[in-house]
C-alpha cells in the first residue's frame, strides 16, 4: 500500500498520551495514505490525492447538495457521516477493487480499524454507529453519503483528466453506477465534458 509515511501513531509508541491526541495521530494516516485506484491508473504520486483529502471533498460536496437539493435530510448526519465514512481506511489501508482480499476480509478489517480509533474517543461509540450505518445504507443519510462518495470520485476523476491523466473513464463508470439521484447523475455527466 503506498503511502507519503509510516502512521504517525508509531511516533507515539511507549509515551503515554490523552487518548483524543492519539486519535489525531491515527486520523493522520489518513493525510499519508494515496488513494491507491488513482496511483494504479497513471496518477502520480504528487497529484494523487490522500485518503483525507478525498473525505475533505466528500464532506464539502454533501454538505452543500444536501442544503441545495435535499432539505429532507438530516444535514448535520450527513457531515458527520461523510467525516468518518473513510476511518476504516486508518489500519486497513485503501483496499480497492482487484486487491486479493475479499469483501468480507476488507468489512472485517476497515470494523476493526474503526473499533480501535473511535473506541478511545468520547463519543466513540456513537461515531462507530455512523460509520455502521454508512457502511450497511441503513438511512436515507447514508444512502445519500454513499452516492457522495462515489460522485467524488467521479468528479476528482474529472479533475485528472483535465489535467492530461489517461484511464479515468473506468472512474466515470463506476460513479455513474452507484448514482440514483438525478441531480447527482447530472453533476458527474457534467465533468464528464470537462476537457
Amino acid at each position: 500500500m503506498e503511502q507519503k509515511a509510516d502512521n504517525p501513531v508509531k511516533l507515539l509508541q511507549g509515551q503515554g498520551t490523552l487518548p483524543i491526541v492519539e486519535a489525531y495521530f491515527e486520523l493522520c494516516q489518513l493525510k499519508q495514505l494515496f488513494r491507491q485506484g488513482w496511483l494504479r491508473r497513471g496518477v502520480t504520486r504528487e497529484r494523487c490525492e490522500s485518503i483525507a483529502e478525498h473525505s475533505f471533498g466528500v464532506a464539502l460536496l454533501a454538505l452543500w447538495l444536501a442544503q441545495a437539493y435535499f432539505p429532507e435530510l438530516d444535514t448535520s448526519k450527513v457531515v458527520q457521516m461523510a467525516l468518518l465514512h473513510d476511518f476504516g481506511e486508518v489500519y486497513a489501508g485503501d483496499i480497492i477493487p482487484g486487491d486479493p482480499v475479499s469483501a468480507e476480509e476488507k468489512r472485517q478489517r476497515e470494523a476493526a480499524s474503526v473499533a480501535q480509533v473511535f473506541g478511545k474517543l468520547p463519543g466513540g461509540e456513537a461515531y462507530r454507529c455512523l460509520w455502521e450505518e454508512f457502511e450497511t445504507g441503513q438511512s436515507p443519510e447514508a444512502r445519500f453519503v454513499r452516492q457522495i462518495d462515489r460522485l467524488e470520485m467521479g468528479l476528482q476523476a474529472g479533475v485528472y483528466h483535465a489535467q492530461g491523466f489517461a484511464h479515468m473513464d473506468e472512474f466515470f463508470t463506476s460513479a455513474a453506477q452507484a448514482l440514483s439521484e438525478p441531480r447527482l447523475s447530472e453533476l458527474l455527466e457534467a465533468v464528464r465534458t470537462v476537457r
